[in-house]
């Protein structure tokens, strides 16, 4: 059979077009641009750009008749049309905005997470391998690669593909990899559900960071436990650390004869027993030069720290703050656990306004001479107007009363931190006067966590971490009494049903 031009641009042309369809929808469910599918998509334009040069003079042909020109306005108003859409829905894609109308905001990501994903300088890659798609983590995964290019997200069937599977280490359906070069971080394992933003961002920050950075605590002195899970310990502390990619150890600086030249960040957790002096020296010592230190210090205590706290312009009262506002009491706690709404001008606060944290048992800890220039200091947390000082609380002590011999009025403040730079770099203090606020039943209740982890990353000079870290959901559920929940059953079963028929039956009966 012979074709004439005409016959065969109209068949080059259906081809082409056939081969661009099925080309894009191979894409779009393999959700990857593979060989074949670039050739199908090359060879399907080739075939539509050889009908449109074979049959030119055909469509200038039938482009010329009357019927094809009111055709020809119909589809350019059609064209037209979705060309606008296409535009709209472009600068939607670009400009991408979501309203999150929770009071926690749950869908909108945290600022640590914006910041981790936003400042990323490495290429980070996370893979589901799995045959079904999960659409609460691609949701989710849209939020994080909208925030970098440098991030990318793959959903991948691990029985078609095998050897990316042992690529990343893949080993079961469900598995979520973050890698970045050679490193690699498992999200979860054969699990649905379980997968927060808190890991996706942690397990960014630990393949993005070459090296890991030790922060050391000192023992020696009843400070708090790393290993202690009660409550006195820091055994949420320590997984905290953990899981922004921080080592932890605990030193004692009599046997290493100083601090350990692998710390990068050394903290006093609340001691109970007196330092020697040779130890005070060597700290103070670690501080002269580029050290980074967090002191712990808890009232009705003397770990004779004096030395440090002089040379940094620190004052630490011997007292201890009372709340007498009440509004400790909205969150279950009483005056001797001061509340802090007010955030000195620091990084490591920078992002607290409207927020609180707490502190049980707590004393003040100021800037001693605020005319002094060096070092830089800066008052990090203070207490209502409504607080005071008592020179001490026995144990079972229920009423305290202000003095003004013995005590002063708030504001007060609880907590400094301070730099000072020399010729090998930059030393950083930090000390707050109270530990509590960090342990086990303490650390993840309002914003005492974010309080802790922002300190270890300023002092650490990890700043692009310092942030307010993914939040939970309040708990909103009611608790109903006995009366209640059958005042209730009566109400819902027998009183508005009963209002229900008396009416009907009364306008039935006013209208008969």
């Amino acid at each position: 059979m012979k074709w004439d031009r005409e016959e065969l641009a109209r068949f080059m042309g259906t081809m082409g077009v056939a081969m661009l369809i099925a080309g894009y929808l191979r894409y779009s469910i393999q959700g990857e641009l593979l060989t074949f599918s670039k050739a199908v998509l090359i060879l399907g334009a080739l075939f539509v750009l050889a009908s449109l040069v074979i049959g030119f003079k055909f469509i200038v042909r039938f482009f010329s008749r009357r019927s094809s020109q009111l055709g020809t306005n119909t589809t350019i108003l059609t064209l037209a049309v979705i060309a606008i859409l296409a535009v709209v829905n472009l600068v939607g894609f670009r400009h991408h905005q979501r309203f999150d109308l929770t009071t926690e905001k749950l869908f909108t990501l945290s600022e640590q997470t914006k910041q981790v994903v936003g400042g990323l300088q490495k290429e980070v890659t996370i893979v589901r391998f799995d045959k079904s798609r999960n659409p609460a983590l691609d949701d989710e995964m849209s939020e994080y690669t909208n925030l970098s290019k440098r991030l990318k997200f793959q959903n991948i069937d691990p029985q078609q593909k095998p050897e990316v599977a042992q690529q990343y280490g893949a080993t079961r359906m469900g598995d979520v990899i973050v890698a970045s070069g050679s490193h690699r971080e498992h999200l979860e394992s054969g699990v649905e559900s379980g997968i927060s933003e808190e890991d996706i961002t942690r397990a960014i920050m630990k393949v993005t960071q070459d090296t890991a950075k030790t922060v050391c605590f000192v023992a020696g002195h009843g400070e708090k436990s790393l290993s202690d899970s009660g409550e006195n310990g820091f055994n949420r502390v320590d997984a905290g650390l953990k899981g922004q990619n921080y080592n932890t150890k605990t030193i004692n600086l009599v046997s290493e004869n100083g601090v350990a030249p692998d710390c990068s960040v050394v903290v006093v957790a609340g001691p109970t027993q007196e330092f020697f002096p040779q130890e005070t020296a060597m700290l103070k010592k670690y501080l002269e030069g580029t050290g980074k230190v967090l002191i712990f210090v808890d009232p009705q205590t003397d770990p004779k720290l004096g030395d440090i706290f002089n040379a940094w312009n620190t004052g630490v009262g011997n007292n201890v703050v009372i709340d007498a506002s009440g509004v400790g009491s909205l969150i279950g706690t009483g005056p001797a656990i001061p509340l802090v709404t007010t955030f000195g001008q620091s990084p490591i606060t920078k992002n607290f306004t409207g927020m609180m944290t707490f502190f049980p048992l707590a004393r003040t800890v100021s800037i001693a001479e605020k005319s002094k220039t060096s070092p830089q200091m800066v008052e990090l947390l203070k207490t209502s107007e409504r607080s005071f000082t008592i020179p001490s609380l026995k144990e079972g002590q229920q009423k305290v009363s202000f003095d003004p011999k013995t005590g002063m009025q708030g504001p007060l403040s609880l907590g400094v931190a301070g730099s000072q730079k020399s010729a090998g770099g930059e030393a950083r203090l930090v000390v707050i006067g109270n530990s509590e606020f960090a342990a086990n039943p303490y650390l993840n209740q309002q914003k005492n966590g974010d309080l802790f982890y922002n300190t270890i990353n300023w002092l650490a000079q990890d700043e692009n971490l310092i942030s307010i870290r993914p939040k939970s959901q309040t708990n909103r559920r009611v608790t109903l009494t006995q009366g209640q929940s059958s005042a209730l059953t009566w109400l819902d079963l027998v009183v508005l049903p009963g209002i229900v028929i008396f009416s009907g039956v009364y306008i039935w009966w006013k209208r008969r």
